[in-house]
């Protein structure tokens, strides 16, 4: 038997291979399947089944494209209704893969499908659970996702959480292994620690949705409290989860199409398509094509562009570092985007060579901003979440965090400059290309964020660890 992790950071995903005498199952695939083709293929095996724990929303699923690629099952659990072939498992059914079984153990509550899998091993011990967003490490998937199809509210969510835990998982074996879906970073839960795989005994001990004496009024209070509302596209990627998608070599070829200055600006205006930038934050302040969004490559790309474009039916031109266009392509359509029409060919240079009017941002360093602030008071807005303003801010900042940056746009002075910050730099610029799309100029980034504002010696507020704040 192997197991192996394929976890993708930009996401905080986890993606699961199992391989037992020469059969596979995967849980939860991401879009791009051959991966997974490829391992199965190096180890002389077929691909069985794909197990999905339940409609994901924060990402498209790869299982309609491996299941055509390979012929595989599809696996649900109860109450999953997709348009496409699928076994919807009963609770407790059992499935054989090579000298192992997994096990479909019905966990409701993040979502009315939501199931976790059981894997015993070849002398039928409980060797591990694929947990989906039913139990992370260190927290709990969210139930307000599935409202609005199950009908219920988030309180009689969680109260279904809690009865899958104490009755499901809980009385599994301590040295049971836990997989979840998703680590820190991820919109999924709210406390998730960094690692990302675990025993459940562990669990039981740290896990404050795991404790033994915690009543169900406790856990309903706790879980819910302190939930952002859920970006926009996930309900849209739910829905292609559910009813299938276009294959991403299609997706590809589509997007992949080289565009002359001239063809990418006709094209732009022809079809309303966002120029999405994917460049470094630095190189995008030094120049850019006007009303473009930077949303860079090297940060949390995906998720950004899905909580701050959110309709995966936008059409969108890219302008990407040399070499990078089929990479950008494939990210996009992890969230769904699966609507690129090509790519600035030559880059950005090429814009500039071209002659085409291009845009920059004003940015200065912590040491220049400290500098303003010591002859006047300046207006400054930090687009740090608001548990990361909370723990610490600069006096007399307002926070406009990015999530939600077009709520703040009135909030703006109209005719003096003002500065904008974030913990390390890449967020403030996301922040400023918005800004600047919607017409608003006077705008300046402090290069480095709140990093080096707190290096440079301006006064901030008192340091309140995130954790105390309830």
């Amino acid at each position: 038997m192997k197991i192996e992790q394929i976890y993708t950071g930009c996401l905080a995903q986890g993606a699961y291979y199992i391989e037992s005498n020469g059969e596979v199952a995967i849980i939860d695939p991401l879009r791009e399947v051959q991966p997974y083709i490829e391992k199965a293929q190096e180890d002389n095996a077929k691909i069985k089944y794909i197990f999905e724990t339940h409609f994901h929303a924060d990402f498209v699923s790869g299982h309609v494209t491996l299941a055509k690629e390979t012929g595989a099952k599809i696996i649900y659990g109860p109450n999953a209704n997709t348009s496409f072939e699928a076994i919807i498992a009963k609770d407790g059914q059992e499935f054989k893969l090579g000298d192992i079984t997994i096990i479909a153990l019905h966990t409701p509550g993040h979502t009315m499908e939501s199931t976790t899998y059981l894997l015993r091993d070849i002398n039928g011990k409980d060797h591990a659970i694929f947990s989906g967003d039913t139990l992370f490490l260190g927290d709990v998937g969210r139930p307000d996702l599935a409202q609005k199809a199950a009908h219920l509210t988030q309180e009689e969510l969680a109260e279904t959480l809690y009865d899958s835990l104490r009755t499901k998982i809980m009385p599994l074996a301590d040295d049971v292994i836990v997989y979840p879906a998703h680590g820190a970073g991820s919109a999924c839960g709210k406390n998730m620690m960094k690692e990302t795989v675990d025993t459940l005994g562990n669990q039981k001990k740290m896990n404050y949705a795991l404790r033994s004496d915690m009543t169900k009024e406790e856990f309903v209070k706790e879980v819910t409290d302190g939930l952002l509302p859920p970006p926009l596209y996930f309900p849209l990627n739910v829905k292609m989860n559910k009813e299938g998608y276009t294959d991403i070599g299609d997706v590809l070829e589509r997007g992949t199409k080289p565009l002359s200055p001239k063809e990418f600006e006709n094209l732009a205006n022809e079809t309303g398509a966002i120029v999405l930038d994917v460049r470094h934050q630095n190189e995008y302040v030094k120049g850019h094509i006007p009303r473009s969004i930077f949303i860079g490559i090297d940060g949390g790309f995906a998720p950004w562009v899905g909580a701050l474009i959110a309709d995966v039916q936008q059409p969108i031109l890219l302008v990407t570092p040399e070499g990078r266009v089929e990479e950008t392509i494939t990210r996009l359509s992890r969230v769904g985007f699966d609507h690129t029409l090509g790519y600035l060919e030559g880059g950005f240079e090429a814009w500039k060579a071209s002659g085409a009017t291009y845009d920059t941002i004003t940015s200065i360093s912590a040491s220049e901003f400290k500098n303003r602030m010591e002859n006047q008071e300046l207006p400054v807005f930090d687009v740090r979440k608001e548990s990361e303003f909370v723990a610490e801010h600069i006096d007399n900042a307002h926070n406009s965090p990015l999530d939600f940056i077009n709520d703040y746009l009135a909030d703006f002075p109209e005719n003096q400059p003002f500065y904008v910050h974030c913990a390390g730099g890449y967020r403030s610029v996301i922040a400023a290309s918005i800004i600047k799309s919607r017409g608003i100029h006077n705008l300046i980034d402090v290069a480095g964020g709140f990093k080096d504002i707190k290096e440079v010696g301006i006064k901030t507020t008192e340091y309140v660890c995130p954790s105390t704040l309830k």
